[in-house]
Formats: structure tokens, sequence, C-alpha cells
């Protein structure tokens, strides 16, 4: 079967992002369309002017610039802002997924309920958030996404901003609150692949991974391509000795797809090349190069790298200086290719993309 290229934006700049995606294939007939978006790529510690972890899947024609279904995978710190950039609002967001619940994968949603609640309408459609059930460490403690949500409005009800929002602009905004336009969807992560959300041709299925309790990936499957999101997943084995840092799961979900997007941390933080990162921070994440590997064996077309560890240009990640200097986009492409990988890598800056025709 034959495949249309696909349009690789790598922006140096947020003006270069937002033009190289207006660009659309022209013809007579609008073609189904894909485009996936780093919407953050920094670690849990800020670092320049980057956004926290999150992707955007936008799905639709040539017509529509390919916004008919919009759907955020992980809201970091900043989110709306890139949003902006691409000239999406809060309020035309379809659906948010949580990968896991981890501040830096959630702080900037409520930014999002607020700004959805505050320009919305009077009565807008419900934005469906899908998660993962409550579940429980083995020293039981428990994370729970549910919980999460239902709670995301409480410094701002409690404070009175929330009340007086309702009051000041009365009949403009929804008096049942932020939290009235939320319609929470949970899952139970299983190790087999299951249909989580869908809207029209769009299907989301989910995986569990293994990172923190209730961690999961997700596939989007549309009519003009695929697009898989790891998250922070590792290898159910947790330590060396093991054959991959990455995940079984994940390699299962990605089979066939078109991107994969894959928090990653570079080999040269390990712990056993002489790094001082705590084990336990470096063995729960796949290395750039278990990754390139994974994708080469899974038939990957491009690989995103995001969420990196470290970041470009970076001295240190946290308290750990990063041997030899600062890394490069070339270091971590080539820590990919080591693996084997032959396809496109994307080491992830915000806003780069990647756009998928109709096969």
């Amino acid at each position: 079967m034959a495949f249309s290229l696909p349009l690789i934006i790598r922006p140096r700049s947020a003006a270069l992002a937002i033009a190289g995606l207006l660009v659309c294939a022209t013809g007579a007939q609008a073609a189904p369309c894909m485009v996936v978006t780093l919407t953050g790529t920094s670690g849990p510690p800020p670092y320049k002017d980057l956004a926290g972890p999150g992707t955007l899947v936008r799905y639709g024609d040539d017509s529509s610039d390919c916004k008919s279904v919009l759907m955020q995978f992980d809201v970091g710190r900043g989110s709306l802002m890139r949003l902006a950039q691409l000239g999406i609002e809060a309020t035309q967001i379809n659906a948010v997924f949580f990968t896991h619940i981890h501040s830096d994968h959630t702080e900037g949603f409520s930014d999002l309920v607020q700004m959805r609640w505050i320009f919305g309408s009077l009565h807008p459609p419900k934005l469906d958030v899908v998660c993962s059930k409550d579940a429980t460490s083995p020293i039981g403690l428990t994370l729970s996404c549910s919980t999460f949500v239902a709670h995301i409005d409480d410094a701002y009800h409690l404070s009175g901003e929330t009340a007086y929002r309702a009051a000041e602009a009365k009949g403009l905004v929804n008096p049942a609150g932020p939290l009235d336009a939320l319609n929470v969807v949970t899952f139970d992560p299983e190790n087999e692949p299951q249909l989580v959300w869908t809207s029209g041709e769009v299907k989301v299925s989910a995986i569990r991974t293994t990172h923190v309790p209730g961690s999961a990936a997700f596939r989007v499957d549309t009519p003009a391509g695929s697009v898989v999101i790891g998250g922070d997943a590792s290898n159910d084995v947790e330590e060396p000795p093991r054959r991959t840092s990455t995940s079984d799961q994940v390699e299962k979900l990605a089979k066939g797809a078109d991107v994969l997007v894959h928090t990653t941390v570079h080999p040269v933080l390990s712990p056993e090349s002489g790094a001082s990162t705590p084990p336990p921070v470096y063995y729960r994440q796949s290395n750039a190069t278990d990754l390139g590997a994974l994708a080469q064996r899974a038939g990957i077309k491009h690989l995103m790298l995001t969420h990196l560890a470290p970041p470009l240009g970076a001295t240190m990640q946290g308290t750990v200086k990063i041997q030899g200097g600062p890394l490069t986009e070339r270091d971590y492409q080539m820590a990919a290719q080591d693996g084997g990988y032959t396809g496109d890598v994307i080491v992830g800056m915000d806003l780069a993309s990647v756009r998928v025709p109709a096969k």
C-alpha cells in the first residue's frame, strides 16, 4: 500500500510553527488529515520557555484545517498559551486524556477548566475527561483522577472567586460553575488495548503502563492515520538486569501506528554510565535508544521524543550534572538510531508537529 508523505514541522519559533500548520493540501476534494503537536516538552523542573508535558491531536480534513476533533493528552503548565499560538481556544477542545496523575502533566488543567467556563457559553457542551479509575499502590496509597477533577475548582470556590464571577457575569456564564461542564470517563487499564472514547470516525484506545498506579498509554486511530501517546511509560521490570527500558504494552499498542510520542530520558543520565541520577528516577522512564528499537520493531514512521531529560542545552537535570556537557538535537537522534531506528526522529520542542495525510 502506498502512503502520502506527511508534513513534518520542526519549529524554531512559534511563528514558524503556526505558519507550517497552515499549509494544507490542495485538491478538488478535501482529504482527511491528522496533526500531532507537542504543546509542551519540559520535564518536571521548568526549563527556559518550555511548557509542561502535553500533546494535541487534531483530526478533520483540509477544509477545516484538521480541526473537526481536538484531543489534548496531558495538560502541563502553559498548555493554553501553546494552544493559543495554534489559534485554538479552551472551548474548542473536545476531550482531555491523562496518561497519569503527576502534577507536571496536570497543572495546566485548572487553567483550561476556568477559561472554558469564563469564556464559554451559558450551556456549553461537556468536556470529556478520560483517565484511569482509582488505583492503589502496594503500600496502600491511592491515585484518583476522578477526585482530582472533582476538586479542580476548590481554590477558586473557597476563595469566593467562582461565586463572584458567576454573579458578575449573570446570564453569560453557567451559574452551576466550571465543574458542570466536565464529564469524567474512567476505565480500568488492562494488558490489552481497550476502546475508551470515540467521536465519529475517531477512536481512542488505552492500555496499562508502568510508571505510577493507574498509568496508561493511548492510541488515536483516524482515517488519516494513527498516533500513540506513551506518557512516562517504562518496562514492568524497573531495574537492571532487564532486556529493555520500554513498555511491552506500549509496543503492543504502537504496532503499525504512524507516529509515536513518548517521554524520553537520554542514556547519558544512566547510573550505569556513572551519572548521579537516582536509580528509581532513571529506571522508571524509557531511554532514547530503547525507544528507537521499539519504534523500529513496531513500524513507526515518526518517533517524537518529548518531555526530554535532560532538556536540549541544559547543564543540569534537576540536581544532576550532565556528563560531557549539554546535549543537542543530534545527540538524541543518534541515541534513537543506536537502537536501530531508521525512521524520522523528531526531538521535541514546543509546537513541533507532524501532519499525516490520508493513506
